[in-house]
């Protein structure tokens, strides 16, 4: 059968959505937003319900989940745990399954991201201190997040996507729990697999980009101001420009006064002495063209270049951040935050480019200098998570209890039926503004924004899709693949395909658009639509494949030294398991 117009139109914004995903010339919140606009002025979705997406009870809930996320790193719930597993000692096996088994545990609860990123840095740090690749351990705790967010309704968005499409078609949402007995299992055998196979299928000899792939001591030299000289009575920043070259003026020593990352003002004059860092040619013109005496290139380490008051932080760039797709020249990173950038490193190699004019990319490794005192404060603002041990701050009893409370009271309410989940949680994010344990200013900072508007977007896209008919020609379509199978096979084939989906596009968009294609199928073949909304449920939260699939894959590229292939070693056999412990679990819990 021809298609219409309108699903033409349909169709062809949504192969365009997904070229844009894939090929990632623009962030997946303006593709969503592209689609968004395509499919209202080509007239599918009127113009006053365009942004009813907005409004939507998942955006709404997923908005005030990661409020709650960050009510609980700030009472020190979450750093309490971590602070228990910190001196776990014995083998790599134990402490990679202690640690997937927290992050999963914590992800059912809070945001999967955040879980991962208060773990990422323990993680590193263990590993280092017992002498194991950070490659076989970070793989599995990102896997682990995904895993453990299938568990409850509030445990990833594709969950509270397919809950709240459910009510709309159907009347009644999943509840808090529903998602429990599958995501259950489906995370006990992920995890099992993951902790006990994840040393043997991933690259072991691989090295992170915070180990050798950021020493800095063949790039650092000291160089004294003579009189007369060029750079004699200039500032900083104009003996910096004296060449075409980068180098950096990192330290300024005078007699017995170090001063670490000094301010760009500053004036030298005779017998100061430059501490430099850049290339060694580049070192090497700076110091003839401004008429240095160069004292030492040799012995120079990066501990030099910290002193009381002045730090080193290597941190990742999270998915997000302000820095993404920005030069570090642009951002005048010592001028706005009084911190030097002195390396980065990208897939596990330092950049060996002029840093001024890299581009930086989410999972880019950097080696900052800067004020100790402002360093956590500066990396939180810029979108970066510090890899160093973690300073736990335990949180008093009262802060404890109050948001540990607060969230149980959510859910209870959730649970019962006393409040739809979206009020719930709403208020549960007031609650914990109103007491104190999330500050003002940090709420609209704990809202990842881009998932946001994702979210708000492509609603109406997967809105359009269904009215227009193509939702039920795709339906069709899976089902005339398996014309003679029995409906179990139909809800493996919906959920491998939202499998392989979730990989190539975000596992939210996938979520959006699966779910009525789900529905559609149950309608034609008679059964019942809970096991096939479910089926889309978990296969939109099983992006193990490529390091695009989610956020969780991408935080932990740069970190581990992973390369793109290096995620369907483990990813592939996982999801085979997935598959065998999902279907029946599905059609025993919700039967056809």
């Amino acid at each position: 059968m021809p298609l219409t117009s309108d699903q033409a139109i349909a169709f062809g914004t949504l192969l365009g959505a997904f070229a844009l995903f894939l090929w990632g010339p623009f962030r997946y919140d303006v593709v969503a937003m592209l689609a968004l606009l395509a499919v209202v002025l080509t007239g599918l979705v009127p113009v006053d319900q365009a942004f009813l997406g907005f409004a939507h009870p998942a955006v709404i809930t997923v908005a005030a989940v990661l409020i709650l996320s960050r009510s609980l790193q700030n009472a020190g719930i979450v750093d309490v745990i971590i602070r228990l597993l910190t001196p776990l000692r014995g083998s790599e096996t134990l402490q990679v399954g202690s640690q997937a088994g927290l992050i999963a545990l914590l992800s059912g609860f809070m945001n999967n991201v955040g879980a991962l990123a208060l773990m990422l840095p323990v993680a590193l740090r263990n590993a280092y201190r017992d002498g194991y690749a950070p490659a076989s351990s970070l793989m599995p705790l990102a896997f682990a997040s995904l895993l453990g967010g299938m568990v409850t309704l509030i445990g990833t968005p594709p969950n509270l996507i397919i809950a709240s499409f459910r009510e709309r078609e159907l009347g009644t949402p999943f509840g808090m729990f529903d998602f429990t007995p599958v995501g259950g299992a489906v995370a006990i055998a992920g995890l099992a697999f993951i902790v006990l196979a994840g040393s043997r299928l991933l690259p072991t000899d691989r090295r992170g980009a915070n180990d050798d792939a950021l020493n800095i001591g063949d790039y650092l030299a000291e160089a004294r101001v003579e009189k007369d000289g060029e750079a004699w009575g200039k500032s900083l920043r104009e003996i910096e420009k004296l060449v075409d070259g980068e180098v950096r003026i990192v330290g300024l020593v005078h007699g017995s006064k170090r001063q670490m990352a000094p301010a760009s003002t500053e004036r030298v004059h005779a017998r100061h002495v430059l501490i430099l860092e850049g290339e060694p040619a580049a070192i090497k013109e700076l110091v003839d063209v401004g008429g240095l005496k160069l004292l030492s290139s040799e012995g120079l380490t990066a501990e030099q270049l910290r002193s009381e008051k002045v730090g080193l932080a290597e941190a990742v760039i999270k998915p997000g951040s302000s820095l993404e797709g920005k030069t570090p020249t642009s951002l005048n990173l010592r001028r706005d935050h009084g911190i030097n950038l002195l390396g980065i490193a990208r897939h596990g190699k330092r950049v060996h480019k002029r840093l001024g004019d890299i581009r930086l990319q989410t999972g880019d490794v950097l080696l900052l200098q800067g004020p100790t005192k402002t360093m956590n404060r500066t990396l939180a603002e810029l979108g970066c998570l510090p890899l160093a041990e973690r300073s736990l701050q335990i949180g008093r009893p009262r802060r404890l209890l109050l948001a540990g409370g607060i969230l149980a009271l959510a859910i209870l309410a959730t649970m019962t039926g006393l409040v739809p989940v979206q009020l719930a949680f709403v208020t549960a994010a007031v609650a914990v503004v109103l007491v104190g344990i999330v500050r003002p200013g940090e709420i609209y900072d704990s809202v990842d924004w881009p998932v946001i508007v994702l979210l708000g977007a492509m609603i109406p896209v997967g809105a359009a899709l269904e009215t227009t008919g193509g939702a039920a020609l795709v339906a069709e379509g899976i089902l005339a693949l398996g014309s003679n199978l029995a409906s179990v096979w139909m809800v493996m084939l919906l959920l491998v395909g939202t499998m392989f989906l979730s990989d190539a596009i975000n596992n939210n968009a996938t979520a959006v658009l699966m779910a009525p294609i789900g529905l559609q199928m149950a309608e034609h073949l008679q059964a019942s639509p809970d096991p096939f909304l479910m089926a889309v449920a978990v296969g939109a939260s099983c992006a193990f494949l490529t390091p695009i699939g989610h956020q969780s894959n991408t935080l932990i590229m740069a970190p581990g030294g992973y390369h793109f292939g290096d995620y369907w070693r483990l990813g592939l056999p996982l999801e085979l398991i997935i598959v065998v412990v999902a279907v029946p679990m599905i059609v025993l819990v919700w039967p056809l």
